[in-house]
């Protein structure tokens, strides 16, 4: 059966600070609370142990949102009200990013130029970065990694793309130079190549609610869409990815009423 969905989401306004730091972190790499005090030095947060998920919200009260959150991410989606809305509308392009290994994951920054369209909403992307395994699950199946395309308005408003990720019987091309950057060691950077069109699915449905970052500080006010549709790679682009980072996932969140919607439509 296929959910239909639509996106009413409330984005919120950021401050500059969260998208870049959070997103790349995660975060969904993805608003509710001001950032910090530049001159504030945050706790090290990781994904195990008493600096992990379920301690997240205890290491910095800038983090409080973690624990205290009502609209957090990521969730587990098991049912979509259908709405008449019209898909996203991806204007991406060919480009050079820049590919940074930041510590959480590997996240590619990309050129001005690519944006993707909401209710009229046009939202520049700043960059992608991966969760292994992924950090949504659809009727409690766990998929092998998840992207997230990253985009923020000038006005702070931020939007997160999800792209679910399995295996499948051959190499995706598309994804390759991405792929290839996996190796870049932590703190360090490299160029590549990247068509982030190509690296989509076809459909572009999507599943959409209000969330959040997926990292601390957790901020709140985030735009999802998850692609309904995942992409395939082959198992030794995910082993790739795999090595890269393993585990970098935060569990599922209690969706608090919350309404996942997703568009009824292609186009």
């Amino acid at each position: 059966m296929r959910y239909s969905v639509s996106l009413s989401f409330a984005s919120a306004v950021v401050a500059a600070g969260l998208l870049v730091g959070a997103c790349s972190d995660d975060s969904t790499s993805t608003a509710s609370t001001a950032a910090p005090d530049s001159t504030t030095t945050l706790p090290h947060w990781t994904y195990e142990g008493e600096e992990g998920p379920a301690h997240w919200g205890e290491l910095s009260e800038a983090y409080a949102t973690c624990a205290d959150g009502s609209a957090q991410t990521p969730i587990n989606i098991t049912s979509a009200s259908t709405e008449a809305l019209a898909d996203p509308t991806f204007d991406y392009s060919a480009g050079t990013a820049t590919v940074i290994n930041n510590g959480h994951t590997i996240q590619a920054n990309a050129p001005e130029g690519n944006t993707v369209t909401v209710d009229g909403v046009s939202s520049p992307l700043k960059q992608i970065h991966f969760h292994a395994p992924s950090e949504h699950t659809i009727d409690g199946t766990t998929y092998a990694a998840e992207v997230h395309f990253v985009h923020k308005t000038d006005a702070g408003e931020i939007t997160v793309v999800g792209v679910l990720i399995e295996e499948g019987t051959t190499a995706n091309a598309a994804w390759q130079p991405y792929i290839d950057a996996m190796g870049v060691a932590k703190g360090a950077e490299q160029a590549a190549e990247i068509d982030w069109a190509a690296m989509l699915p076809t459909s572009k449905m999507t599943y959409r609610y209000a969330g959040s970052l997926t990292t601390p500080p957790c901020s709140e006010g985030v735009s999802w869409m998850l692609m309904e549709t995942p992409v395939q790679l082959s198992a030794d682009q995910i082993a790739a990815i795999v090595a890269a980072y393993e585990g970098n996932a935060r569990p599922v969140q209690s969706l608090n009423g919350r309404t996942v919607q997703m568009d009824s439509s292609e186009g």
